[in-house]
């Protein structure tokens, strides 16, 4: 299981490393579904008895992603030495000039919600919440790090994981004297609370990073509580559901199966994992026969990479096949913001949300 998550994620980053990722696209934009993505929490809905029922395309969209902290201006207790997940012990003495980058933003994301916003110089192109947007992209052309705007900002301390690349950069600036802490790429539902703490750990604020874990935990549990009091309770009934990674501009279109990050989404969303069916490991290319078998009733896609595809009418001619299927006959796709879908940060109980709702209350946000 670990293997295949630590294989999806390389791939996913790949990917998007090829200069067809993430495009610093407009935080309030819905982009590919056409539907205005109106920002709706799932207690403000009454869903249809049977959510196959709803035709045409639908966005998630996060009911606040305002950042909320869990401490004001919390004391970091430095010097700290932590082994990070390449098994490198790394000492830290100093948080006042943080970078904390990976393909999605969720350690950026994390670093906030601790508390430690102020500390951040600067962002990878996946962090977009309005908080850290004043801040200098030390990625470019995409996902590219580049060496010279890292060094430039002058951090204490570099929070990273092996999603972003040249390598070479992360080498070069731990060779400048800046300590880099590499943490777990792996995102999922299982390691979103392991994933919070051993960011808190290398930056000196355990408290802060258990408070958050367990805020988290909770919202997480709460919103999937209220998931289940509205999903289909029987596996015939639920929606035959699928994720697809699409980047139209270099014909990538993959399947996300067990390990990916993806399974444990649709499962948390009420949905029936097809992948799971088909023993569907990691990320694979779609084929026909494959999308034939799946027979999806609902496909969940990254909004940038729906749109980069000419959006579900360009992708349904780009995947003859999709169109066949009860989610391409009725046109039932569910797309998300590409840095928040698979990012498995603080924000996870909200993207679970946002997701349900699009799914079984889609009139909600049309």
């Amino acid at each position: 299981m670990r293997r295949g998550l630590v294989t999806a994620a390389a791939l996913v980053s790949v990917a998007l490393l090829s200069g067809c990722g993430i495009d610093a696209p407009d935080p309030g934009a819905t982009a590919g579904s056409g539907s205005s993505g109106g920002r709706v929490s799932l207690a403000d809905v009454t869903p249809a008895e049977d959510p196959r029922a709803y035709d045409g395309p639908t966005s998630a969209v996060v009911a606040d992603p305002a950042v909320e902290p869990v401490a004001d201006d919390p004391a970091p207790q430095l010097p700290v030495t932590v082994t990070d997940a390449q098994g490198t012990e790394v000492t830290v003495t100093d948080t006042s000039r943080i970078l904390a980058l990976d393909v999605y933003g969720t350690l950026a994301r994390t670093v906030f919600e601790l508390g430690l916003g102020d500390s951040v110089v600067g962002r990878d192109v996946s962090t977009q919440f309005d908080e850290a947007a004043d801040l200098p992209l030390v990625t470019r052309g995409g996902h590219d790090l580049s060496a010279e705007a890292i060094l430039d900002l002058d951090p204490t301390v570099l929070v990273t994981d092996t999603t972003l690349g040249p390598w070479d950069v992360v080498l070069q600036v731990r060779e400048a004297g800046v300590p880099v802490v590499v943490l777990d790429s792996t995102r999922s539902l299982d390691n979103v609370a392991a994933l919070t703490t051993s960011v808190a750990q290398a930056l000196g604020v355990p408290e802060q990073g258990a408070a958050l874990a367990a805020r988290t935990t909770g919202e997480v549990d709460r919103v999937r509580a209220e998931i289940a009091a509205v999903a289909p309770a029987e596996e015939s009934r639920r929606l035959r559901t699928v994720f697809l990674y699409v980047r139209g501009q270099s014909g990538v279109y993959y399947m996300f199966g067990e390990g990916s990050g993806a399974d444990g989404l649709i499962e948390a969303v009420g949905g029936y994992d097809v992948a799971e069916e088909m023993g569907w490991d990691g990320m694979k290319p779609v084929t026909d026969e494959g999308i034939v078998a799946a027979q999806p009733d609902v496909v969940i896609a990254m909004t940038k990479g729906l749109e980069s595809a000419g959006g579900v009418d360009g992708l349904l001619e780009r995947l003859p096949a999709l169109a066949t299927t009860p989610a391409g006959q009725h046109r039932r796709f569910v797309d998300m913001d590409d840095s928040q879908v698979l990012g498995f940060g603080p924000l996870t109980a909200q993207v679970l949300e946002a997701l349900a709702v699009a799914i079984y209350a889609p009139e909600a946000v049309a």
